[in-house]
């Protein structure tokens, strides 16, 4: 019989997710009468096709991998900051503000819609976590009412007050002044700068929370929150730092969304990033090493998935069944491993 502590074990435990996601989803195509091999590989060639394709890939993990570094932040501290998606739309009603509000060269505008996002993301935020820590309010509950007063107000600013000269539409405000707009590699839809933004967010997330005394206070609160205020650590404050820290990541990437993507604002602004993220966050089991990959691989699926009504006709929401099976069954293994272990013990 194989250790409970043996790498076999391990290896299997992690292996196990996706064998039974490939299983699960393999019987979901044969039952619609599809070939699985060749969905797979519709999906991957869908996604890496061309340098424009890979940049794409670029393009739809730089909001999830700001989101989900924002989850970590969160869900180190033990909170389920489901309330990230309304704060992706905040940042991106904050950076629509400031360049609805000036006109300035690039080198201005620019970096003042960025600071715009932040700020709209970490009000937002900071609202979640008011109603959490003053108000009493389960942070899910409270995360979820404000994403929907978040998405109304995007549809009555974009019906109302920034509605664009020819009449309001479902295709959002008038188009940014050039000036606002972040600068694309050739021939993409990749901004560096977005990609840079991302990448040093999850790596300041990851160095905070491993080396720093901030980053092992929040853990704490996460272990036990009236353990760790008996410490004597401000779990009231933590906590409202965690959110709002969390809230101006997600707004970042509502800001980038707005100037780099689709270079207005729209009703659909945040793309169910925020709830993407949380799927990256606990099938990285809170490890920030991880965020990155599961990001491109979850992008990569995004990406490639459309290619499945083109070629088989298949519904491309296929793409997010695959994503949301993978973390399930991560979810049910990581139980079952807790189980075995807590038998042996």
């Amino acid at each position: 019989m194989i250790a409970k502590n043996s790498r076999y074990f391990k290896v299997g435990m992690f292996i196990a997710p996706f064998v039974l996601t490939f299983i699960t989803t393999s019987l979901m195509l044969l039952i619609a009468g599809a070939n699985p091999f060749q969905a797979y590989a519709e999906i991957i060639g869908g996604a890496f096709e061309s340098p424009r394709k890979m940049a794409d890939i670029a393009v739809a993990g730089v909001p999830l991998l700001l989101a989900s570094a924002g989850m970590l932040i969160t869900f180190a501290a033990g909170l389920w900051n489901i309330g990230v998606e309304g704060q992706i739309i905040a940042g991106a009603l904050g950076a629509t503000w400031v360049i609805q509000s000036i006109s300035a060269p690039s080198y201005v505008m620019i970096p003042l819609s960025i600071l715009g996002g932040l700020a709209g993301g970490a009000l937002w935020g900071l609202l979640v976590g008011l109603l959490r820590t003053y108000g009493g309010v389960n942070e899910i509950f409270a995360g979820l009412g404000l994403n929907f007063v978040a998405t109304a107000l995007t549809n009555y600013l974009i019906f109302g007050p920034w509605k664009p000269e020819g009449g309001a539409t479902m295709s959002g405000t008038a188009p940014f002044p050039r000036e606002a707009w972040m600068p694309l590699l050739s021939g993409t839809r990749a901004s560096p700068i977005t990609i840079v933004l991302a990448l040093v967010a999850i790596v300041a997330v990851y160095f905070v929370l491993k080396d720093t005394y901030w980053g092992l206070k929040l853990k704490a609160i996460g272990l036990n929150s009236r353990s760790a205020h008996r410490m004597g650590i401000a779990t009231t404050r933590n906590m409202l730092l965690a959110f709002i820290l969390c809230g101006a990541l997600a707004g970042l990437a509502g800001a980038t969304q707005a100037t780099a993507v689709y270079r207005r604002l729209i009703p659909q602004i945040s793309g169910g990033y925020g709830y993407l993220s949380q799927l990256v966050v606990l099938l990285s089991g809170l490890r920030a090493p991880w965020v990155l990959p599961i990001v491109l691989f979850f992008a990569s699926i995004q990406v490639g998935s459309p290619r499945l009504e083109l070629r088989l006709q298949l519904d491309s929401s296929l793409g997010g069944v695959l994503q949301a099976s993978i973390v399930l069954f991560f979810l049910l293994v990581q139980g079952i491993r807790r189980r075995l272990e807590a038998g042996r013990e």
